[in-house]
């Protein structure tokens, strides 16, 4: 067996999934992706490519490390795991912001490692982010006021998640979650904690092999005007909680 293929098997043994799983989520047939991990065939680049993007295992590492003898959490440290992100430039060299519209928000957790996807994005240019990669993500619901349900977060791309800084907001690519907008902590057990600045939605936790991409909050964009009386989905549940809370106390006496 090689390496890869070594590393293959014991990356999706260690997140409990199937090789059906594993081979949907990279856009393949079960049949070649099960070559991959018998050693049977070699992954072309672009397909080695999603490979590292999904495992978040840089390429040379999955190609030349057995990972069977790092902890998860020590191999997320390690200085060289940088991996690979498809990105768009013009004639000029300029990186584009690429615009994840809520039209194709649902598809980015298949399409965020293909290039063709990538490509197919809408893109701006904000003249003052320049230095690092951009992306806007569409946030949904009201769980980080005061940013309304269908703003736009633009996000400044984390090769590693040591670079997260705790306490300030990000959006995530998630396994099971898809796109997220909130806060971090950690937890000190090697986990990840999400905050909502609503104080209405709890807390939880999440593994770091369960978080695909980290994109630093950088700017936001709204079509919404902000209205001093505006009585927003946050204001009416805080009102009611307020109720809620007013009905026990009178209970108690």
């Amino acid at each position: 067996m090689s390496i890869l293929s070594e590393n293959l098997r014991y990356l999706r043994a260690q997140r409990g999934l199937s090789q059906q799983r594993v081979a949907d989520d990279l856009i393949l047939t079960r049949a070649r992706y099960s070559k991959y991990e018998e050693a049977a065939a070699e992954p072309p680049l672009e397909v080695l490519l999603r490979i590292s993007r999904y495992f978040q295992i840089s390429i040379d590492l999955i190609l030349s490390l057995d990972v069977r003898k790092i902890p998860t959490g020590d191999l997320l440290k390690l200085e060289n795991n940088r991996v690979l992100l498809p990105i768009k430039v013009d004639g000029g060299g300029e990186n584009y912001i690429e615009v994840v519209t809520q039209k194709v928000k649902a598809g980015y957790l298949d399409g965020y490692a293909d290039p063709e996807y990538i490509e197919g994005l809408e893109h701006i240019s904000l003249p003052f982010l320049r230095r690092g990669k951009f992306r806007a993500f569409p946030i949904s619901g009201d769980s980080m006021p005061p940013h309304r349900d269908g703003s736009l977060i633009v996000g400044q791309y984390l090769e590693s998640l040591n670079e997260i800084t705790e306490s300030k907001s990000y959006i995530l690519l998630t396994r099971n979650e898809g796109i997220v907008y909130k806060r971090i902590k950690r937890d000190g057990e090697g986990r990840f904690v999400l905050y909502s600045d609503n104080d209405f939605y709890k807390p939880y936790p999440i593994n770091p092999e369960d978080i695909i991409e980290v994109w630093r909050y950088a700017a936001s964009i709204t079509t919404h005007e902000f209205e001093p009386e505006d009585l927003s989905p946050q204001k009416i549940r805080e009102m009611f909680e307020q109720i809620r809370n007013e009905i026990i106390e009178i209970r108690k006496k």
